[in-house]
Parts: structure tokens; sequence; C-alpha cells
């Protein structure tokens, strides 16, 4: 095994050349990538319909293709789903990645070409272990198992596609050096049953020799919580002690770090973030110790960026990578080598560093509390749980919140349902810290407190253990993609999680 790690590790280290290039030129690959798809997509439905051949810049593509969004083009994916081809992306589309829903549907799906899971996810999955072996050339990861907590699959029933969620596609079209490292077997990976799915892979991965976990922070504390039940230790090292490496992505690491640390307790324990989607793989912390990810600018997709001021505008205009500002918050727009053609994704980020290009992801267009103009997104929230959390000793384990309207002459407020992992030592301190540290991040929010004018203190439930997990689980999302909306501009949320609090008490 020692021998196939160099080798692997060697590999991995080739691909650092290739991305030092395209920080040194940045816009230039950025436009390169455009030119390629509109002119891969010309003689597509889509491609036809906005004249692709015609197009001869960036500009000329944005006058002319408005901005997308699931709803506009949901008719063209329906047909696609039924086995329909060349509509918006001339190679076969087969696979469909299922994800999150809209207003008007329970679930979206995603088309997902062979080249986006070539050039965009396989090589992003690649692309996050190169930068470790580069950070980290003292690594041993390759000489045990990866374990991967992926999602579920299943065929469509519509026609001869393939639907489930994105890790689970990707799993079932792994390269064969990817499926030797792996674990659990495809074919308890791609359980539906995700509590069955847990059990199982938690018996089977105590005689394993496991070197990195994969995954969405939130189920891989489920997970671990019951490889230590099954195994009577204390913590992961204790069941795998050559674990070294843990990458992670799909909600914000800040309320789960403390929690990690205990499962974990080593400072050698390397983290490592990515943000990717269904839509694409999008960006690698690749600096240790570091709360900003490089954008990854050669995987097939395009980005462009819309100022948060402007999002509810007729015609929104957006900026390009070179004229993006640092600290300021864009909802991000894509154009993809599986024919998502200036799809808005729905999260939002703000550049940390214009040289090369760093993001963090500071939340969604969706999952925010605006009803009082305080414009609270989900960082916010993070950080000021994560303060409150150090001030008290105290462990969140998840949290959801939404706005109290205003009510005769009563000012509004914002309610909380917190779970904790730990309790804080005051709870009454712990609230105090919240509301203070949002006003601090937030100067909106801050100033709509003021002598509590338009917005009281908050209103905080505490839930027992097991109430968001159980809410999930009645909602049918449990395990995969499927995390806990955190902020909602309207209380369909809170007010479901709060009735179920109700129910059980």
């Amino acid at each position: 095994m020692a021998i196939v790690n160099s080798i692997l590790k060697w590999i991995m280290k080739k691909r650092m050349h290739q991305i030092e290039l395209f920080k040194k030129y940045p816009n230039e690959v950025q436009e390169e990538w455009l030119h390629d798809l509109i002119a891969a997509a010309q003689a597509t439905e889509w491609g036809k319909k906005y004249d692709y051949e015609s197009i001869s810049s960036p500009e000329v593509f944005k006058e002319r293709v408005p901005i997308q969004n699931y709803d506009t083009l949901k008719p063209y994916i329906e047909r696609m789903l039924k086995g329909e081809q060349n509509i918006l992306w001339p190679s076969p589309i087969k696979w469909f990645a299922k994800s999150s829903g809209t207003t008007a549907d329970r679930s979206k799906f995603i088309p997902v070409s062979e080249e986006a899971l070539e050039d965009c996810h396989y090589t992003g999955g690649k692309d996050l272990l190169s930068i470790y072996c580069h950070n980290r050339p003292d690594n041993a990861v390759f000489e045990g198992k990866g374990l991967v907590l992926g999602g579920s699959h299943q065929i469509n029933e519509i026609g001869k596609t393939s639907s489930g969620d994105l890790s689970a596609i990707i799993v079932q079209n792994l390269p064969f050096w990817a499926e030797y490292h792996r674990f659990p077997d495809i074919e308890l990976t791609l359980n539906p049953n995700f509590e069955e799915k847990i059990e199982k892979i938690a018996h089977q991965a105590l005689n394993e020799n496991i070197t990195s976990i994969s995954g969405v922070p939130t189920w891989n504390i489920v997970l671990a919580k019951r490889i230590l039940e099954i195994s009577g230790k204390s913590n992961l090292l204790e069941v795998w002690p050559n674990l070294e490496f843990y990458f992670h992505g799909g909600v914000s690491f800040k309320p789960y770090r403390e929690q990690f640390d205990q499962l974990i307790p080593s400072e050698n324990m390397y983290y490592m973030e990515n943000y990717n989607a269904s839509e694409g793989y999008f960006a690698i912390q690749d600096l240790p110790d570091s709360d900003e990810m490089l954008l990854m600018l050669d995987y097939g997709i395009y980005f462009e960026f819309l100022p948060m001021e402007n999002l509810l505008d007729e015609h929104p205009k957006t900026k390009n990578l070179s004229e993006v500002e640092l600290g300021k918050n864009y909802a991000i727009i894509i154009s993809t080598n599986a024919g998502l053609w200036r799809y808005m994704i729905g999260d939002t980020v703000k550049f940390t560093s214009l040289s090369p290009y760093r993001i963090q992801v500071s939340g969604r267009t969706k999952q925010y509390i605006n009803t009082f103009g305080e414009e609270l997104i989900v960082d916010n929230a993070d950080d000021a749980i994560r303060a409150a959390c150090k001030a008290t000793g105290a462990i969140v384990k998840d949290y959801t919140a939404g706005p109290v309207y205003f009510k005769d002459k009563e000012a509004g407020a914002h309610e909380w349902v917190i779970e904790f992992e730990k309790q804080p030592e005051s709870a009454p301190h712990f609230f105090e810290v919240l509301d203070k540290v949002l006003r601090q991040v937030n100067s909106d929010y801050d100033a709509k407190r003021v002598s509590n004018l338009a917005l009281k203190e908050p209103i905080i439930h505490i839930a027992k253990e097991g109430t968001f997990y159980n809410w999930m689980k009645k909602r049918g999302k449990l395990g995969g993609q499927n995390k806990v909306p955190r902020l909602s501009n309207d209380r369909v949320f809170l007010d479901d999680v709060l009735a179920m609090i109700a129910e059980n008490s």
C-alpha cells in the first residue's frame, strides 16, 4: 500500500501546475471557457433559440440570454428526463442530480453530462486530493480507505434516464482507481434507506483502515456517533488510528467544528472545505487553517456574479470575474458544460481575495431574513452562533430561524429553534451573546434593534435532542445533500418545527 500511496500522490501533485496557470491568468481562462461552451452548444435547441453562432463576447452573451432559474429551465429539463436530447447541451444527458426543490416542486432534477462528470466533478475531487498532497507531502491518506457517506439512487420512471443524489451518480460512475480507495461498496453506498445504510456502514467500518472521511458534517456526525456506540470507544481515533483527513461541504463548518474536535481529538487532523453542488464543483480550500476557498476556473463553468442589492431588478446586471469587489455579497450565476445557461444556483458568496480569486459562501438568495430591512444572512447567523458557543461552552447541533411579524403596536423579532449537542453554561448568556454579535456583524440588524423600535430581542426555543433529525426524517430529507434550512424570510419551516415540538412535548 505504501507504493500505491506514493504513486497516487505523485499523480495528484502533477495537477498543481495547471492550477497555478489559472490562478495566474483567471480572466483569460474564463473567457476561453465561455467561448468553448457557446461553440459546443450552437446546434442545440437552446443555442439556436439565442443564436449562439453570432455571440462574440461575454457582453453579447449577457445581453442576449436572460438569467435563468430552475422554473424557467424546467420545461426543457422535463423533456430531457423523458429522453429527448440536444436540447440544452449536445452530448447525451443520461443522469439527473436530484436536489431540494423549489416552491412549486418537491425536487429539482439537474442535468449531469459526461463532460460535467469528467471535467468538473471528478476533476474537483482529484484537485482536492492534489491540494491536500501539496500542503501535506508526508501524508499517508492512500494507505487506507476513504469513507464516503453518499446519497441514494433510483431509476427515473419517466424514461431511460437515472436520477439520484449527485454523490450517488458520482459513485456509480467512478473510475477504477477511485473505487479502489473508497469505502463502502457501491451497493451499500446507493442504499436508499438512510437509517439502514448508517447502521450497516457503522458495523462494517469498524474493520477498515479509514484514513479519510468526506461528506456533509450533519450526517457524518450521525454516523460517527453510531460507530462509537457500537465500538464502545470514546473517539474516532480509537477506532481508526490512521485517520488524518476530513473534507467537508454542503453547510458551514463553523457550528460543527467543536463537535469534530471532540470526535477526533488531534491537532494533526486536517480539515478541508470544498464547495460543490448538484450544478457543479466551484471552489476548494487551498490554504491550511483558512476559512476561504479558491475559485476553480477551469472546470467547464463560466461564472458571473450578481450584486445582492440588484437581485430584484427587472433586468439585473451581473459582474464578470474581473469586476467583482472584496467583501461584497454576490449571487452566483453559472453557465456549464451540462447545459445550465446563466443559471442562478441560489448561493451567495463574497470575495476574500482577488489575486487569486478566493471566496466564502455567505448564504443563500432565499435563506435570509429581511422582513424588517435587516438583511440577515446565514454567514451572520453562523458567526453569532459560534461566538455564543465559545462564550458559554456550548455546542450547537442544528438551528433554524424566521421572523415574528409586527402585531398591533408591538415590534417584530427573530424566532430561533436551537438544538444543542452540549447545553450552554448559561442559556440567557448564550442568547445575549447571540444577539450582541448579530448586531456587531450586521449594521442593518443593529439599526433595527436600537431601542427595540423594529426588532425586539430574539425569541429562542431550545429543542430536545433529535428534534431536527426527526423533522428531516418526517420530510423525507435524511442523508445525501439534504440540509436543515438555517434562515427563512417566512415562517413555513419554523412553524413546522415548532408544531412538531408541541406534538412531542
